[in-house]
């Protein structure tokens, strides 16, 4: 989302060709440039294969601001209930090689109010605390790096060395990673969350795992400690953007819990029983002083991932009932939503003006919300198997936006179990849109979405059907490229680059067109269309 050994190019050299690898190119090629292999990363050779089992890789991309100024530690528990804005600077408790009183609730050395005072929340791992263990001095406190997880660890690789292997390794006792998230912008060093197949939530410092040599988590803050508050697996977990440290986790059982990563003294929560376990519900915790703070039952079956709209407002989840619901996050209101032509969905990402949605699934299609129509608007044909991970290019420009200040093309991407990287186009003026059906005659079309709607706008809450498959319209990908043996399970779209992920825990880092502009307000050279098409009676 097999075997280790037919892992990717193992030449030392990413350019030379790979005799285990055969029909996979080290480039592709797009409208606007050729796409080249630049990096792989992968995980230590030495990795048990039957540890894999319960994992799919998942990749979270992590930029380290500049190291900050060293500064005394209050050694107060006060010093992680301050409160400002989720976009503040990095905060000087991030720390550097002799740690953090303030943040070491684990080992002998941590202060001892706080490690009084959120016991029931203290990590259990038997590290010592970073004021005594050794640190890494060869780490200067910046960088871009890519964590994933493989088997029972978290592995952390530099973007931007030629180096395979990762700079770090941290295995996690008992349980598996399953899931996690980074907070470039967390005010107390705390930025890196990581959810466990046991239900466990950890939040650490990057910073001070990359200081540390050993393979421990080392500071961690440990949140539901041995699945207290919900022991399924934990699928998918997200930052709050704006939420000055809270955070959302979502499990195989249907439910989500809000976290606030600052709170003192917290005790387990507990909730009231789900009154209906087939409507959404959204439950405060009992005690005011508890963590988590809340419970959003969503439905049956598992949440596979979750995702907030850039500014916040809106979280998105889809799951194996195979619907996307889109929620007011700060009213917690189901706002609309939908569900898949065929199967569970599996992954969702959201464009960054928040006027789109992606969805990916079982039915083998990528699928585009529109939240301003609040309806699919598009369906794009082109995987042959699972679609695994959907991701908008935020840095690509379209031809069209010169001078115009406005987006009227969008670029995104979509990696599948086909092990295929397929690229989109969508170009809302050139898409034709099926309208009503008039009873017993054929449909007809309305170029154009903003002004073409189905009938009325859908009311506030309504889950919407699964629609059929010759009402809505259909793109094609610009690129379809096999980039890995293995079935794919995450992409990620960087200024510079592509970054592909197999869910045996091996990474590609593609490098853009050497045409193509690396920042996003340049414009883009390509005078290419997207290939797209009304086809009438077309199955996935």
């Amino acid at each position: 989302m097999m075997n280790s050994s037919n892992g990717m190019i193992s030449a030392p050299s990413s350019s030379s060709a790979n005799p285990q690898s055969p029909g996979i190119k080290t480039y592709f090629k797009t409208p606007e440039g050729k796409y080249k292999l630049h990096y792989e990363k992968t995980h230590p050779s030495g990795l048990l294969h039957y540890t894999h089992g319960k994992t799919v890789t998942q990749v979270t991309l992590a930029h380290l601001k500049d190291k900050p100024a060293p500064s005394t530690p209050t050694g107060t528990s006060s010093s992680y209930t301050a409160s400002s804005g989720f976009r503040s600077a990095t905060a000087r408790l991030l720390g550097g090689g002799n740690g953090n009183r303030a943040l070491s609730f684990v080992g002998s050395n941590g202060g001892t109010k706080n490690v009084g005072a959120s016991s029931r929340i203290g990590a259990s791992f038997p590290a010592s605390s970073s004021s005594t263990s050794a640190t890494n001095t060869n780490f200067d406190g910046r960088g871009t790096y890519l964590v994933f997880n493989v088997g029972d660890a978290i592995f952390i690789s530099d973007l931007n060395s030629q180096d395979k292997d990762p700079v770090k390794s941290i295995h996690i006792s008992n349980s598996n990673p399953m899931c996690h998230a980074f907070d470039p912008d967390a005010k107390d060093g705390h930025d890196l969350l990581i959810g466990l197949n046991s239900g466990d939530v950890y939040t650490v410092s990057l910073r001070q795992q990359l200081q540390d040599v050993g393979k421990k988590l080392v500071s961690a803050q440990h949140y539901n400690k041995d699945g207290s508050v919900n022991n399924s697996r934990c699928t998918s977990i997200a930052w709050v953007p704006g939420g000055d440290g809270s955070f959302v986790a979502a499990h195989a059982d249907g439910n989500l819990y809000v976290y606030e990563k600052n709170k003192e003294g917290a005790t387990d929560s507990s909730f009231s029983a789900i009154r209906d376990p087939t409507q959404f519900s959204v439950d405060k915790a009992k005690y005011s002083k508890s963590n988590p703070v809340a419970r959003w039952h969503i439905g049956q079956g598992a949440i596979n991932c979750i995702a907030f709209s850039n500014d916040g407002a809106y979280l998105a989840t889809v799951g194996r009932d195979g619907y996307l619901r889109i929620f007011d996050f700060s009213t917690q209101k189901l706002v609309c939503g939908v569900k898949s032509y065929y199967g569970a969905l599996l992954c969702c990402a959201w464009s960054m003006d928040g006027k789109y949605l992606l969805t990916g699934g079982e039915d083998d299609l990528v699928q585009v919300w529109s939240m301003e129509d609040r309806k699919v608007v598009a369906w794009g044909e082109g995987h042959n198997s699972w679609v695994s991970g959907v991701a908008f290019d935020s840095y690509w420009s379209s031809p069209n936006t010169e001078g115009s200040g406005e987006n009227v093309m969008y670029r995104f991407g979509s990696v599948g179990q086909d092990t295929q990287l397929l690229l989109w186009d969508l170009e809302m003026d050139e898409i034709v849109v099926p309208l009503r059906r008039p009873p017993g005659g054929s449909p007809t079309y309305s170029t154009g979405s903003q002004s073409a709607h189905w009938d009325n706008i859908v009311p506030m809450g309504t889950l919407q059907p699964a629609l059929c498959m010759r009402d809505v319209p259909k793109l094609s990908p610009v690129v379809a490229h096999r980039v890995h043996t293995e079935p794919l399970s995450g992409l990620i779209f960087t200024q510079e680059s592509l970054i592909t992920a197999c869910r045996e825990g091996h990474l590609k880092i593609w490098t853009r067109p050497d045409t193509q502009s690396s920042s996003s307000e340049a414009t883009n050279p390509t005078t290419s269309k997207p290939l797209l098409t009304s086809k009438v009676g077309s199955s996935s």
